[in-house]
């Protein structure tokens, strides 16, 4: 649990500021399920260059509750919770120091999101809490008031989250809760599980993952996991302390994730990953006249490759569809062994190409048509989908057929300017497995949309 904080203060000499306005978000790493928004009188004036920054005057402050008011409320909201804040040095030691004049030892775990920025979008320009949002096209609205910047934290740590691949955030919270506790039930655990898509990461005590994967009912799955037979799910019974969920919003971005992630993190209960994800191909080569002719066959290194399968039966059924679909020859694409023409010549769903009778430009042109109906290469695009809340979108980036990363977005502005879908864009590897995930999933589901991009 977290909790995000942002602070308004008087100015002044070091450790005499007295805090104006406090926001406070308690935050479980998907949704905001506590808050307490509070100006504080400080009992003491204003630094005028303060004013004129946030707008808070000390008129506004006359009738505020004073620190020692709130101060009990800001113990229980924070309380088991790591704070969270844009240069959270500051902030705890405000905090500390106004718990300190009430006699009180006030200590949390804290995070930083300006560490953590520097470390996962070391490109930023600016890592100031404004043009660092701002690059990042997440909106804020009263800059410089607590709940305002407290709000643009939390996006802005949610697209940390995201970008956290190797889950180093989330290993170092869960160390810190599970020390000399005692580990909560498979009962408690399955019940704070959503019933929605995703990706869950079981843990041992000491933080680590010990097993990863995606499902479309984390609860469900997580669930089966406690109550199979079978020696893995007796190891996983017993060193399981604590499970946590990435939402994904669509399947899609769980089947990409759980690939990046079971490369990286290497879990010891989900054995080794496997180097190729498909087993046969469909590819592409012009016969001796000069006609595309696509074959499907088992995985070759030598052959151009078009889309990939998981069986040579798979292979067939989409060759046999894109051949239809097209009006392309079977005899030219392996479907038919008949000497002379292929049978569809005589329905008239074949235009003669297996007797030469349609010229090469004009065939070859419908076979590029279906590649490019059915295979991401050499396309640059962004497949928008649904996303982990309402008003959310997933976004795919895919850069001259290589999958490039995935991200979320709120705002299409966010999109149509490269420059920002970059930036909120997670950077993940793309490869052979990568586009065999992407295709196969578009070929059997429905996404939202598929934009072209100019590079």
């Amino acid at each position: 649990m977290y909790v995000i904080l942002d602070i308004e203060t008087t100015g002044g000499k070091y450790n005499e500021e007295g805090i104006t306005e406090i926001a406070i978000h308690r935050f479980n790493g998907h949704e905001v399920v506590d808050k307490f928004i509070s100006l504080v009188n400080p009992e003491k004036d204003i630094q005028p260059f303060v004013v004129k920054l946030t707008g808070i005057n000390n008129k506004m402050l006359r009738t505020a509750p004073k620190f020692h008011e709130v101060a009990k409320r800001i113990i229980e909201i924070t309380q088991d919770a790591v704070l969270v804040a844009h240069n959270a040095q500051f902030d705890y030691r405000i905090l500390r120091t106004e718990y300190r004049r009430l006699g009180y030892n006030f200590e949390r775990k804290t995070i930083c999101t300006v560490d953590l920025s520097k470390k996962l979008i070391p490109e930023a320009e600016s890592y100031s809490l404004g043009k660092l949002v701002r690059s990042l096209g997440i909106p804020v609205s009263d800059r410089h008031r607590a709940n305002g910047d407290a709000l643009a934290t939390i996006k802005l740590f949610k697209l940390l989250l995201a970008k956290d691949s190797d889950k180093s955030i989330l290993k170092s919270v869960i160390k810190e809760e599970t020390m000399g506790e005692l580990s909560p039930t498979q009962l408690d655990i399955v019940e704070e599980l959503p019933s929605e898509t995703g990706v869950y990461y079981m843990h041992n005590k000491d933080g680590d993952i010990i097993f990863l994967g995606k499902s479309s009912n984390i609860k469900k799955r997580v669930n089966q996991h406690f109550t199979n037979n079978g020696s893995k799910a007796m190891k996983l019974r017993k060193e399981t302390k604590r499970v946590s969920f990435e939402k994904t919003g669509n399947e899609l971005i769980a089947l990409l994730k759980e690939n990046e992630e079971l490369a990286k993190n290497r879990p010891i209960y989900n054995g080794r990953k496997r180097q190729k994800l498909f087993s046969h191909i469909i590819s592409i080569a012009p016969n001796a006249k000069g006609y595309l002719s696509l074959n499907a066959e088992k995985l070759n290194v030598d052959a151009e490759k078009i889309n990939t399968f998981n069986s040579i039966h798979a292979a067939k059924n989409q060759l046999f569809k894109i051949s239809s679909e097209f009006h392309l020859c079977d005899k030219l694409n392996g479907i038919s062994e008949a000497k002379n023409h292929c049978s569809k010549y005589d329905d008239g769903a074949c235009e003669g190409a297996c007797i030469e009778k349609e010229d090469v430009e004009s065939y070859n042109q419908r076979v590029l048509t279906a590649i490019q109906k059915y295979s991401i290469r050499d396309k640059n695009i962004v497949i928008i989908d649904k996303g982990r809340a309402i008003g959310e979108q997933s976004a795919i980036l895919i850069k001259k057929g290589i999958f490039m990363g995935l991200g979320f977005f709120d705002l299409n502005h966010q999109i149509n300017n490269i420059h920002i879908l970059e930036s909120i864009i997670v950077n993940m590897k793309g490869d052979d497995s990568t586009n065999h995930i992407i295709e196969s999933y578009l070929r059997k589901r429905k996404v939202h949309k598929i934009l072209e991009i100019n590079q």
